[in-house]
């Protein structure tokens, strides 16, 4: 911190005695770091887009899968690139409700997609279930995947 402020005052004596020097330079890393800014919220828009065209459903389904993973997971990958990884936490909810039951704890499971689906592909798979409060049936609760981060290929 002390190297930043250091430097940001370096610039300002510079910038003032001797402006006809540093004014261009001055603009030009301007324009450097403006382009950076616009490349990294070009990539995360294009990234939540990608994300958002993720068919992902969750539902308890403890007739389709195993007592020990009740959570059926069916993905679709809506994209034109391949998804090459995928992270998420899974919420519950109970119906007209918007306080998260499940609880986010450290030894929590932690929920991955495929290692990779192509593009218009589908995954099915069963999952744990997440910690819930007291309480609660998984029955009665809607499952939702929140946070989701993922990779696609180029």
């Amino acid at each position: 911190m002390i190297i930043g402020a250091f430097l940001i005052l370096t610039w300002l004596v510079l910038l003032l005695r001797y402006p006809a020097k540093a004014l261009p330079i001055s603009l030009a890393a301007v324009c450097g770091l403006g382009l950076v800014a616009l490349f990294v919220v070009w990539q995360d828009a294009r990234e939540t887009s990608r994300l958002a065209r993720l068919d992902l459903r969750l539902a308890y389904a403890p007739e389709h899968c195993p007592a020990d993973r009740a959570l059926q997971v069916h993905m679709k990958n809506g994209n034109d690139v391949p998804l090459t990884e995928l992270r998420w936490r899974v919420a519950a909810y109970a119906p007209g409700d918007t306080v998260n039951l499940a609880e986010n704890t450290y030894n929590a499971p932690r929920y991955r997609g495929p290692g990779e689906l192509q593009p218009g592909a589908e995954w099915k798979d069963c999952l744990p279930l997440p910690p819930l409060r007291s309480g609660y049936r998984p029955q009665t609760l809607e499952f939702r995947a929140e946070h989701l981060q993922g990779t696609f290929a180029n």
